[in-house]
């Protein structure tokens, strides 16, 4: 991969739920990055060919294809892109579409994950950009979960979810927590689904608090981890 004119395509599905803490790596790393909005994009004009792909996290699920149609469009385009086997990263929703593309089932979980949690890397995954995460609580917003898909590597589990990373070969990773998340992305989404924290049961003071004891470490475990990606994906 060329070390110049580096294009970053981003995905984006709420403008809430953004790059946060990953966008300095790409910066410092020389990638120009290009953010679409899935809601308002024609996935089947599509054409760019971007170094990386990063398909962010969604409040909709990648099952919600008629309330939420243009999911249909963007799954098919990314299908494509993983048949070529092209560096892509997805991030919770993300890696839920991106389980999806590739013929496995998305669907709701058991439970509702909201807060720092720990993720437990497998033997694989202790040897992948996962690895970071070792010992180091992250952020996790969700409720959906996938199967794996067929030739992919399972990378981490956690306490209520097997299936919580998983690598495409050297090209693909993809991520059911939030490591992108910034303490003002956090504050965002506790402001915006505060009701539904509540109506969980659960508390925001202590998700605060949560922040505060893990917000630093994990936002170096999430740049650290980005950084081993592109580490592997830039020697292709």
């Amino acid at each position: 991969m060329s070390n110049v004119l580096k294009t970053a395509l981003v995905i984006q599905h709420d403008p809430s739920i953004h790059l946060g803490n990953l966008e300095p790596v790409l910066r410092e790393r020389g990638y120009d990055i290009q953010i679409l909005d899935a809601r308002t994009t024609d996935f089947e004009t599509l054409t760019l060919a971007p170094d990386l792909l990063v398909v962010l996290g969604n409040d909709g699920g990648v099952y919600e294809r008629d309330a939420l149609p243009y999911i249909v469009a963007e799954e098919a385009w990314l299908a494509s892109r993983l048949a070529a086997q092209q560096p892509t990263l997805g991030v919770c929703f993300g890696a839920q579409i991106m389980a999806s593309a590739l013929g496995e089932r998305v669907y709701k979980g058991d439970t509702t994950q909201i807060g720092f949690r720990d993720v437990v890397p497998t033997l694989a995954g202790s040897s992948s950009p996962v690895r970071h995460f070792a010992g180091v609580p992250v952020m996790e917003w969700h409720g959906d979960t996938f199967d794996l898909p067929a030739g992919a590597t399972l990378l981490a589990g956690s306490s209520d979810y097997a299936n919580e990373a998983f690598a495409l070969g050297s090209w693909g990773l993809a991520v059911q927590f939030h490591p992108e998340t910034t303490e003002e992305m956090h504050e965002e989404w506790l402001s915006i689904g505060r009701e539904s924290v509540v109506n969980l049961g659960m508390d925001p003071d202590a998700l605060v608090a949560e922040r505060d004891t893990h917000s630093t470490a994990m936002g170096v475990a999430s740049q650290s981890m980005l950084n081993e990606f592109l580490d592997g994906i830039e020697k292709r």
